[in-house]
């Protein structure tokens, strides 16, 4: 049921950007960067734990866990380090996934022949 419950959380996630873009004048960039702050504020309203506690991998993957694992990481450093922690928290918490998107970038580029379709 797990797996059901991931897919019905990201699929959700994914339908309501698609809807966005689809009917609004947004560009992807902002739709983006909505979502990264959508997964902050619930988190710090308390409300995006049920949806991780409910979806799993479908709640952390997207662009709102993102924002969540950031929002998640200032909040750890903050309580071990004081203020400075909100400085270093969010980086320290996501290093690894943007480690992993720059590494998976480079191969990419290394692997295939950037440019422009014409």
């Amino acid at each position: 049921m797990d797996y059901v419950n991931a897919f019905l959380c990201g699929g959700l996630l994914c339908a309501v950007g698609q809807i966005i873009i689809d009917k609004t004048k947004l560009t992807p960039a902002r739709i983006l960067v909505g979502y990264v702050v959508t997964g902050v504020v619930l988190h710090a309203l308390g409300f995006y734990q049920y949806l991780v506690d409910w979806g799993g991998a479908g709640a952390t993957v997207p662009l709102t866990g993102f924002g969540y694992t950031l929002a998640k990481g200032v909040e750890k450093a903050i309580a071990e380090k004081g203020l400075l922690g909100a400085l270093t928290g969010g980086l320290s918490a996501t290093a690894g996934g943007i480690t992993a998107a720059m590494l998976f970038a480079l191969i990419a580029a290394l692997l295939f022949k950037p440019g422009d379709k014409r």
